[in-house]
């Protein structure tokens, strides 16, 4: 069943969102409003070194007052690529500059209420070039083995969906 999307009108705005109140019309021809944020593209980075190390951020997140392993990401900036913004937000975020970045996978981490399509790259090397210049995003940054990803994402460690689905693919594409 497809639901119909009339019109929308902005009901808040700054320069990293949008909340929209949408006039929706459902199968069964009933209405109702539904709020919907649209949020500017989001990319994200990583590396796996040679030894299948995977370079992490160890983070809190304030919203859910919570702790846990993320990639590196950012908005996309206005006339940015989508590779180009995952290294600059990996250099900035982790100190770590990608070798040549391979796309990984598109989510969208809350699509019922949200239009926030995150990005994700990979890079098989990474060149340390220095502290993180934001290195307020995170406690710390550590190359983490691949191979215990399952197990962090089963004890809730990687509590972003978009982080946890990047690793699992990784996982999967390394190990099999």
């Amino acid at each position: 069943m497809q639901w119909t999307n009339l019109g929308e009108r902005t009901v808040y705005e700054n320069q990293w969102l949008r909340v929209h109140l949408a006039d929706v019309e459902l199968p069964d021809g009933r209405h109702l409003d539904h709020y919907v944020i649209r949020l500017r593209p989001v990319a994200m980075a990583t590396a796996v070194n040679e030894r299948n190390e995977v370079l992490l951020l160890w983070r809190h997140r304030f919203i859910t007052d919570s702790w846990g392993w993320e990639i590196a990401a950012g908005v996309v900036e206005d006339g940015e690529g989508l590779a180009a913004a995952a290294a600059r937000e990996m250099r900035e975020e982790t100190g770590w500059a990608p070798g040549r970045l391979h796309r990984l996978m598109t989510v969208e981490p809350a699509n019922g209420l949200m239009d926030a399509r995150h990005h994700v790259f990979w890079s098989q090397r990474a060149e340390y070039v220095g502290h993180p210049e934001d290195d307020f995003e995170s406690s710390r940054r550590e190359w983490v083995p691949l191979k215990e990803v399952p197990e962090l994402v089963a004890r809730g460690e990687v509590p972003a969906a978009n982080t946890a689905a990047a690793l699992l693919m990784l996982h999967r594409l390394r190990f099999g």
